[in-house]
C-alpha cells in the first residue's frame, strides 16, 4: 500500500515512518516521524546526497554529517539532545533523535520586541554552561553555539543540538576542519583558525547571552567582513546602552565571556555557571516576599544548621534559592543527571523508587546530596507530599563557600547517610560495612 503523502517528500526512511516537515537546518531537513519498534515520536533529520556529484565534497559531506550522530551519541545529559541513531536509506542519510513537542529555538527570543525575562535567560545560560561543562569533561567542542542550535522546550528547559561540526579533543578520527560555523558566533581564535580549546564555545555562548538580553548582535555589521572585523577588534556596546535594568553584575560576565584574551575569557563552564548562579540568587532574591532576617531565624531552628555558626548561615542565604512547590509535584526525577541538593524548610517530601514509596522526609530534612557527591543519575524520585518549601542548592554555589561551611554541609550528609544505612539494615536484617 502506498502510504506517502503529498507534502512529504519520502514516506519513510529505514525503519522509520515520516509524518511532516518541523524544521531546516544547513545540514538537512528535519521531520516528525514515529518508532514503531519503540513506539515513539522521533525526530528524523534527513538530508541526501543525490545531487552531489563531486566526489571529495560528497566525502566530506557524509563526514560532517554522521559527526554528529557519532559525538551526541556520546553525550548522556539533560540538557543535551540524545541521538537515538543513524544510518543511510539509499541516497538519504539519516539521523534520529529526541522529538521535543512544542519545543522551538532560541531565534524569536534574540528580537527586541520578543525578550524573555532576565531572569529566564540567566537559568538558560545556566544550563548551557552546565551541558556544555558535561561535554567539555568528555572532550567535546560544539563549535558552533548559536539560537538555532538551542531548543527551548515548553516548560522553559534547554536541549543543546547540532553537533555536526564538533570537535572531539585528542581524537584519532579526522574532524571537520578549516572556518566552518555560523560567522556571526565565532570566536577570535576560529575566525583565525587556530588550535580551538572549550573557551571557544564560552565565547558564542556570550554572543548568544548578549542576543538574549538585548535582541541584537554584539558584532552587527552588513558584510562578512564587517563581522569578523568587528570580532577581531572592537567591543560590543555595553548591555545597559541598549537596556537600563540590566543588573551590573551580567554586563561584567558578558564582558568577560566576550574577552577577545583567552586568558581574561571563562576558562571552564564551572566558572561560568558559578557568576551565573550567584546573579540568579541576586535576582531571585530581590523578588523574595520573606525578610532576610526572618529566613535567619528559620534557618537557624531546622536540624540541619545546628552545627552551623551565624556567619555560615548568612553565607547559606547569599547561596541557596527559596523553592516553594505545591502537593504532588515532582522535584527530583529518577535516572536524571543534577547535582543540585535540597533541605526541606516545611512540608514533607516522598523518596519514591520506580514510582514506589520508601521513605518519607519531614522539616529539617535533606535530599539529592548523592548527586552532588557522586554526580551519578539520580537514584530515586522526589515527590512533594504537602506544600513545601525547599532551600535549593547547586555544586557551582557550594564550591564557592568557605571551607568551614563547606566542611558542614560534608558532614551533615555523612551523617545523614549513615543513618539511612542503619534505617535499610535494620529493615532488611543485613549488616552495612
Amino acid at each position: 500500500m502506498d502510504i506517502r503523502r503529498p507534502d512529504v517528500p519520502i514516506p519513510q526512511v529505514g525503519k522509520y515512518e515520516v509524518d511532516r516537515e518541523i524544521g531546516k537546518g544547513g545540514m538537512g531537513t528535519v521531520y516528525l516521524g514515529f518508532d514503531r519498534y519503540q513506539n515513539r515520536d522521533v525526530a528524523i533529520k534527513v538530508a541526501s546526497t543525490a545531487d552531489i556529484a563531486d566526489e571529495a565534497y560528497l566525502q566530506k559531506f557524509q563526514k560532517m554529517f554522521f559527526n554528529e550522530a557519532r559525538i551526541a551519541g556520546m553525550l548522556n545529559h539533560p540538557n543535551i539532545l540524545p541521538v537515538y541513531d543513524a544510518g543511510v536509506d539509499g541516497p538519504h542519510h539519516y539521523i534520529v533523535m529526541e522529538y521535543v513537542p512544542g519545543s522551538k529555538t532560541l531565534k524569536d527570543h534574540c528580537k527586541p520586541d520578543s525578550l524573555l525575562p532576565v531572569e529566564q535567560v540567566v537559568e538558560i545560560i545556566f544550563k548551557c554552561c552546565k551541558a556544555l561543562d558535561y561535554a567539555h569533561r568528555q572532550g567535546v567542542i560544539h563549535r558552533d553555539i548559536k539560537p538555532g542550535n538551542i531548543l527551548l522546550t515548553e516548560t522553559m528547559d534547554i536541549k543543546i543540538s547540532d553537533f555536526g561540526i564538533a570537535q572531539i579533543v585528542r581524537s584519532d578520527t579526522t574532524q571537520p576542519a578549516g572556518l566552518i560555523g555560523s560567522p556571526a558566533y565565532m570566536s577570535p581564535e576560529q575566525i583565525r583558525e587556530e588550535v580551538l580549546t572549550q573557551q571557544t564555545d564560552f565565547f558564542s555562548l556570550g554572543v548568544l547571552m548578549y542576543e538574549l538580553l538585548t535582541g541584537r548582535s554584539p558584532f552587527h555589521a552588513d558584510i562578512f567582513s564587517g563581522v569578523v572585523r568587528k570580532i577581531l577588534y572592537e567591543e560590543p556596546l555595553p548591555l545597559r546602552f541598549y537596556r537600563s535594568d540590566i543588573p551590573k553584575t551580567l554586563e561584567i560576565i558578558v564582558t568577560k565571556a566576550l574577552s577577545k584574551r583567552l586568558n581574561d575569557r571563562y576558562r571552564t563552564g564551572t566558572q561560568f555557571a558559578t557568576d551565573i548562579s550567584l546573579t540568579y540568587i541576586n535576582l531571585k532574591e530581590s523578588e523574595e516576599k520573606i525578610d532576610q532576617t526572618e529566613k535567619f531565624n528559620i534557618l537557624r531552628k531546622l536540624t540541619f544548621f545546628r552545627e552551623f555558626i551565624d556567619g555560615e548561615i548568612w553565607e547559606v542565604l547569599r547561596a541557596m534559592v527559596w523553592r516553594e512547590y505545591p502537593p504532588n509535584a515532582r522535584i527530583v526525577t529518577e535516572g536524571s543527571v543534577d547535582e543540585t541538593f535540597y533541605i526541606i524548610v516545611n512540608g514533607q517530601v516522598s523518596v519514591c523508587k520506580a514510582e514506589k514509596n520508601v521513605a518519607v522526609l519531614v522539616e529539617g530534612g535533606c535530599f539529592g546530596e548523592m548527586g552532588y557527591l557522586t554526580k551519578e543519575k539520580r537514584t530515586a524520585s522526589i515527590l512533594s507530599l504537602t506544600d513545601v518549601v525547599l532551600l535549593e542548592m547547586n555544586s557551582s554555589a557550594l564550591e564557592q563557600a568557605s571551607p568551614g561551611c563547606q566542611l558542614r554541609f560534608h558532614k551533615v550528609f555523612l551523617k545523614t547517610l549513615l543513618e539511612r544505612l542503619t534505617e535499610s539494615a535494620d529493615k532488611s536484617g543485613r549488616a552495612y560495612p
